[in-house]
């Protein structure tokens, strides 16, 4: 890291680096919004069969928390049997990037790849 990002003698939670890690840290909301970005909108059961391992409860939870934190808006549609959308907000939208460069430093990094550069 370099200095700028976690100071010394500066705790990492008053950082932008340890407030982006309380944003998006977590199991599943990474995965939440790459969903989301990839679908554009997507429905609460929908979220849950692609993720698969979610409990219902969690992924309410986590919906809620990134909602709380502007990355996703909740839309409810007055109806019977009531409708809920959830998309990424610009907020959320702008965090893609990053989620993009981690999942290539991934792909770079991963075990697979560094024995496929070894073959």
């Amino acid at each position: 890291m370099s200095e700028t990002c976690v100071p010394t003698g500066v705790g990492l939670k008053d950082t932008g680096f340890g407030y982006t890690l309380s944003i998006i840290g977590g199991k599943y909301k990474m995965i939440i919004m790459y969903w989301l970005a990839e679908n554009k909108v997507m429905r609460h059961n929908e979220l849950k069969r692609c993720i698969g391992t979610i409990s219902f409860k969690t992924l309410s939870v986590m919906l809620k928390e990134l909602e709380a934190d502007d990355l996703i808006i909740r839309k409810e549609f007055p109806q019977i049997p009531p409708k809920v959308e959830y998309s990424l907000s610009e907020r959320g939208l702008s965090l893609i990037p990053v989620l993009n460069m981690m999942c290539e430093w991934g792909e770079q990094n991963s075990t697979s790849a560094l024995e496929e550069v070894q073959r």
